[in-house]
């Protein structure tokens, strides 16, 4: 875990309200694996107080991007942020995709900002193995792209793609996926996640999935951030025992 301040090196608007901005972190771009976070220091006042979390969403070299969309006075600072400017940046910070572990075909499925992790997983996803990405928005322009492979579409209004949401789209093209021992890696909304989990435990396929909480501190301190746990009695704290977690260890 480190505490930097990062120069901003490139911010860009991808549609729709989302923002990719890259930061010269070279510390963290060195120990970053896929689906761990940082917690970013949104302001140079005092308010918003908190840090707020950010999934790693690049690494390349000695730079880290993040995606985001902007929803509230935090992340309104951070897309007004200039190339040059100091993020003052925690990370990285909890625990990743174990992305080379026994399959062949790599299933990623992500529901809007969902598609946050997938651009360094997709990097690191083992060579000689497949890999297909079901993507889901609520419309065309809720749909996020940006550094994913093969990918296969849904809108719940049918303005792109399939017709209906990313958990009707894999049952669509379940062929597919019985073509190779798979495993499925899932970020979104608790609910797509919740369906992701019924899917795969109904057709046995091993699945990792990225989970969101509200995370004050980032490692564990503040308690802020339970799960229930379904392997044992309790709970897992989602920002030092996750974000990602098996679907068989967590209850969503």
């Amino acid at each position: 875990m480190i505490i930097v301040n990062a120069e901003v090196s490139e911010i860009v608007e991808l549609g729709n309200s989302i923002f990719l901005i890259k930061v010269h972190a070279p510390k963290i771009a060195r120990e970053s694996t896929p689906g761990q976070f940082c917690n970013i220091k949104v302001s140079e006042s005092n308010f918003p107080l908190l840090r707020r979390p950010f999934s790693i969403c690049e690494v390349k070299g000695d730079f880290v991007s993040f995606m985001f969309n902007v929803l509230g006075e935090g992340t309104r600072n951070l897309a007004h942020k200039k190339v040059g400017d100091a993020l003052d940046i925690l990370g990285p910070l909890g625990n990743g995709f174990k992305f080379d572990d026994d399959y062949e075909t790599a299933v990623f499925v992500a529901g809007g900002l969902g598609a946050a992790p997938f651009p360094f997983l997709t990097g690191k996803i083992p060579e000689g193995r497949k890999l297909l990405s079901f993507i889901g928005g609520r419309s065309e322009k809720d749909l996020i792209t940006y550094g994913m492979k093969n990918t296969l579409l849904s809108t719940d209004d049918g303005t792109k793609g399939f017709k209906g949401n990313v958990v009707e789209l894999l049952e669509a093209k379940k062929e597919l996926l019985d073509e190779s021992k798979i495993k499925v890696f899932a970020c979104g909304p608790t609910p797509m996640l919740r369906a992701v989990k019924e899917f795969c435990l109904k057709y046995g396929y091993n699945c990792e999935v990225s989970t969101e909480c509200a995370m004050a501190c980032g490692f564990g301190i503040c308690q802020g951030c339970p799960i229930q746990a379904e392997d044992k009695e309790g709970y897992y704290l989602v920002c030092k025992d996750g974000p990602v977690f098996n679907i068989n260890k967590v209850v969503l």
